[in-house]
C-alpha cells in the first residue's frame, strides 16, 4: 500500500475525518464512509452509492479497502475455522472461529509471532516478528464476517457474537494499536460488538491493566496458570518482571470488573506440575476478594512438547474444589485441535507448512526473496 493510497480500513474516526478533510470534504462525509466499511461490509468505493460519483473516483485515486489476504482455511470435525491470513509485508498470523450452537467467538491475533515465553504454550516457540496494526487486527474481524456473510451489521443474532484477544501475541504489549481496534469493533455505526463481548487476554502486563478498564471498560483475562511465583516464572516468565502479588493487586483495582463482568482466571492443567489439590486449594486462596471465575483449560499438545495433560481425575477434583470455594471453574472442552486451533497451537502447524512449501521451492530452484526459516524455530 503506497504512502498515497492509504487502507482506510483502521483508521479511527479522527483520522478518516482528517483524511477526507484532505480532499475537501466535510465531516458528515466520514460517517457515510464509515458506515460502508464496517456497517455494510463495502470492498470498493463503487458500491458506496449515497457517494456521489464524484467522490468514488476521488476516493478510489488516494485511498483503498484493504483486507489481510486469506492463505489458508481449515475446518475442524468439530466446526472450528482457522485462517492463515497474510498481511501486505507478507508476515503472517492465524485467526480461529470457535462456534456454539446458535453464536460463537472469534479469536484474533495482535502481534506476528509472540514476545512471550511461555513454556507450555507453543506459539511462544515461533519469533516475535512485529506487532499487528489497527487495520490488521480489525481486518480479522472482518474476514470472518465476510465468510459467515454477516454485512450489514446484523441488529440481532449474530454467528460472530464475541471477540477474543487470544490468539497469537500479547495484546498489552501493543496496546495502542489494539485500543484503536478495539475502539473501532465497539462502534455502534460500524461492527458493534459491545464492550461486554469483548475480552482481552493477558498474561499480566501489570502497568496497562488499569488503563484498559479505564479506556476500553471490556472484560479481562489473565492467564494465571499458577499460585506461586516460583512456578509462575518458569511457565510464564513475564512473572519475573510482574510477581503475582502486583499482578493480583491490578485485578483487585480493575475498573472494569464486578460480578456481571468477572475477571476470568485462565489456567492450562498441567500433569504434575499444577494440578494437585494443593495447588487448587492455594488458588483459591490467592483470588479471594476478585470478582473472578476460571476457565480451566486441559493442555493441548504439541510436538516436542515437555508437559503432558492432566488426568480427567485430576481435573475434575481441582475444578470441585473451586467450585466448592465459591468459584465457577469449568473445564473447557479443547476445540480444533486436528487443526492445531486449539488454545496454545496457534501458527505452529502453519509455519512448519511455510517452511515445507519454501524448500520445495528451493528444490526446484525457484529461489524467494525472503527467507522463512530467518523467522521459524526449528
Amino acid at each position: 500500500m503506497t504512502a498515497d493510497r492509504a487502507n482506510l480500513i483502521g483508521l479511527s474516526r479522527a483520522e478518516l475525518t482528517a483524511r477526507l478533510a484532505t480532499l475537501g470534504e466535510p465531516a458528515f462525509r466520514a460517517r457515510q464512509v464509515w458506515h460502508w466499511l464496517y456497517c455494510r461490509g463495502a470492498r470498493d468505493f463503487s458500491e458506496m452509492t449515497t457517494l456521489s460519483k464524484a467522490l468514488r473516483e476521488k476516493l478510489a485515486m488516494s485511498a483503498a479497502i484493504v483486507r489481510p489476504e486469506i492463505v489458508t482455511e481449515q475446518r475442524s470435525a468439530d466446526e472450528t475455522r482457522k485462517w492463515l491470513l497474510r498481511f501486505a509485508d507478507g508476515k503472517e498470523a492465524e485467526t480461529v472461529y470457535i462456534p456454539e450452537a446458535d453464536r460463537g467467538a472469534l479469536c484474533i491475533s495482535s502481534q506476528v509471532g509472540c514476545t512471550l515465553t511461555c513454556a507450555f504454550c507453543h506459539t511462544g516457540t515461533q519469533p516475535f516478528v512485529r506487532n499487528l496494526g489497527p487495520a490488521e487486527i480489525v481486518g480479522q474481524v472482518m474476514i470472518a464476517r465476510d465468510a459467515y456473510g454477516e454485512w450489514p451489521t446484523p441488529q440481532d443474532q449474530r454467528w460472530i457474537s464475541n471477540i477474543v484477544l487470544m490468539g497469537m501475541g500479547e495484546p498489552l504489549f501493543n496496546y495502542d494499536n489494539i485500543a484503536t481496534a478495539v475502539t473501532i469493533l465497539m462502534d455502534a455505526e460500524g461492527i458493534g460488538i459491545s464492550r461486554r463481548r469483548i475480552t482481552l487476554s493477558t498474561a499480566g502486563v501489570v502497568p496497562l491493566i488499569r488503563r484498559v478498564g479505564e479506556e476500553l471498560a471490556v472484560k479481562l483475562a489473565v492467564s494465571l496458570h499458577a499460585a506461586t511465583d516460583d512456578l509462575r516464572d518458569v511457565l510464564v516468565p513475564l512473572n519475573r518482571k510482574y510477581p503475582i502479588a502486583e499482578l493480583m493487586q491490578a485485578c483487585r483495582d480493575y475498573p472494569a470488573a464486578d460480578n456481571a463482568r468477572r475477571i476470568t482466571f485462565e489456567y492450562v492443567m498441567l500433569k504434575g506440575v499444577n494440578d494437585t489439590v494443593a495447588d487448587a486449594k492455594a488458588l483459591a486462596r490467592l483470588v479471594a476478594g476478585i470478582p473472578c471465575k476460571f476457565n480451566l483449560i486441559p493442555f493441548n499438545p504439541w510436538p516436542g512438547a515437555p508437559f503432558e495433560c492432566s488426568s480427567n481425575e485430576a481435573m475434575v477434583r481441582f475444578a470441585t474444589i473451586l467450585n466448592d470455594a465459591g468459584y465457577t471453574a469449568p473445564l473447557r472442552t479443547p476445540r480444533g485441535r486436528d487443526i492445531m486451533a486449539a488454545c496454545g497451537q496457534l501458527k505452529s502447524a502453519s509455519e512448519r507448512e511455510r517452511l515445507s512449501r519454501w524448500k520445495a521451492r528451493l528444490a526446484a530452484g525457484i529461489v524467494d526473496d525472503h527467507h522463512p526459516a530467518a523467522t521459524v524455530s526449528a
